[in-house]
């Protein structure tokens, strides 16, 4: 299973109460008579920005007819969701939806990913991130360029251990071009983005789209991320990203739109070992 999430965790919360009220046809007034709170902070609960403590979690259990056995569960997940995931240290750098993809990422079992000029931030060196983020970013003070940089790199952990997170990348043979921090830097990143595929061949998959694909609807996209779980109680969520604009997409048409487009985009990308081999190509320059 992959590791705990406070953010998963408080999500998962929040969806099963919302599911299980929806199913007794219980209404928000009863619940909030019952617990002694305002409707705004009972839609905080339900939609995981508030933790309701032990007490009333158990007295709404109860209201909800949850048998032992969930009722455990769900008073598990309340335990996990107090904690404070390794992310939370960074608030000051990051707002609060990017910080929470963070918490979902850390705690999900696959991501899909597609980028058209970059190498995704999961499979950065530390030098092509900083040159990313240095240049995004002009006027910050190196010690939050740093900072970010070591975000990234705690990022890239999920990628070993002992339940890795399986990544499935696409990307365009653009990006295996484009100078972030200049030929080195490049040189290096590709060296180790090739590493990283013959190293993790079961988790890591990442297909490169010719230059000679001549059609797809992925090559108008921005970036963008499908973030699935373990867990058959949630479903899978979306991060995308344009110049002006981000955010996690929980929609489920959207969603299954960028799964498909992702799909159709593996069918366009050369094979396993024909991408690995043009990553070693421009590598060597």
């Amino acid at each position: 299973m992959p590791p705990v999430s406070p953010t998963v965790a408080r999500w998962e919360l929040g969806i099963r109460l919302r599911r299980r009220r929806a199913q007794l046809g219980i209404d928000v007034q009863t619940i909030t008579a019952r617990l002694g709170f305002s409707r705004n902070y009972w839609s905080a609960i339900e939609n995981d920005r508030k933790l309701l403590s032990e007490e009333k979690l158990r007295t709404l259990l109860e209201l909800y007819e949850f048998d032992e056995d969930e009722q455990q569960e769900l008073l598990a997940l309340r335990e996990s969701a107090k904690e404070r995931g390794w992310w939370s240290r960074y608030s000051a750098l990051f707002s609060e939806e990017l910080l929470r993809v963070y918490g979902l990422e850390h705690g999900a079992e696959s991501i899909r990913t597609y980028e058209s000029l970059l190498v995704p931030g999961l499979l950065q060196t530390s030098d092509y991130a900083r040159a990313l983020i240095s240049s995004d970013l002009a006027n910050i003070r190196q010690v939050e360029v740093d900072q970010r940089v070591e975000v990234r790199m705690r990022r890239q952990q999920r990628l070993s251990g002992d339940d890795p997170l399986q990544l499935t990348a696409v990307i365009s043979e653009a990006a295996l071009l484009q100078q972030i921090g200049g030929t080195e830097v490049l040189s290096r990143q590709l060296e180790y983005l090739a590493d990283m595929i013959e190293k993790y061949p079961e988790t890591i998959e990442l297909r490169v789209i010719p230059f000679t694909a001549t059609a797809g609807g992925v090559l108008g996209a921005s970036t963008f991320h499908v973030i699935e779980f373990a867990s058959a109680e949630l479903p899978s969520l979306a991060w995308q990203e344009t110049v002006t604009s981000q955010g996690v997409i929980e929609s489920e048409t959207q969603v299954r739109d960028l799964a498909m487009t992702h799909a159709q985009a593996l069918t366009q990308g050369l094979d396993r070992q024909e991408s690995l081999e043009l990553i070693r190509r421009y590598a060597r320059g």
